[in-house]
């Protein structure tokens, strides 16, 4: 995990699915049944929460591809602060799956909060591991 090869492969799976997701909203919008009634909401309820996941979706898969680049330019960092900047950076993909959870499964809304901090974690520590080891050795295996 510490070499970001995770991120990178979960990143572009997890954007790949947010993709698809994104042609079921352009269904719901302009073929569905009830279109009219899913227009209509556009900025309310299920319809926003359904956008919302669609684009954190997106920008958390994409932020993985950024974090599993980075991560492999810190070869100096230690394993364990590259390890737990991947791993946060996973933990965030909880949030829009989360918000797809409580729109279509009714959960708690813990999952988004768990992500969202995870992923800033993340993403402020893989800040400070660059500040400290850009380009000063490169992670191998």
């Amino acid at each position: 995990m510490k070499t970001g090869r995770y991120n990178v492969g979960v990143g572009l799976l997890v954007m790949a699915g947010f993709m698809f997701y994104g042609f079921v909203l352009i269904y719901l919008r302009d073929f569905a049944p009830d279109k009219a009634a899913w227009v209509e909401s556009y900025s309310v309820g299920k319809h926003f929460e359904a956008r919302l996941a669609h684009v954190h979706g997106n920008l958390f898969a994409l932020l993985n591809l950024a974090l599993g680049f980075v991560l492999v330019r810190l070869g100096s960092a230690t394993d364990r602060a590259r390890s737990i900047a991947a791993g946060l950076g996973l933990t965030g993909l909880l949030m829009p799956v989360g918000i797809l959870g409580e729109v279509y499964l009714g959960l708690s809304p813990i999952f988004v909060l768990i992500g969202a901090v995870a992923m800033t974690a993340s993403v402020v520590l893989s800040g400070v591991l660059a500040l400290r080891h850009w380009g000063e050795g490169r992670v191998t295996a």
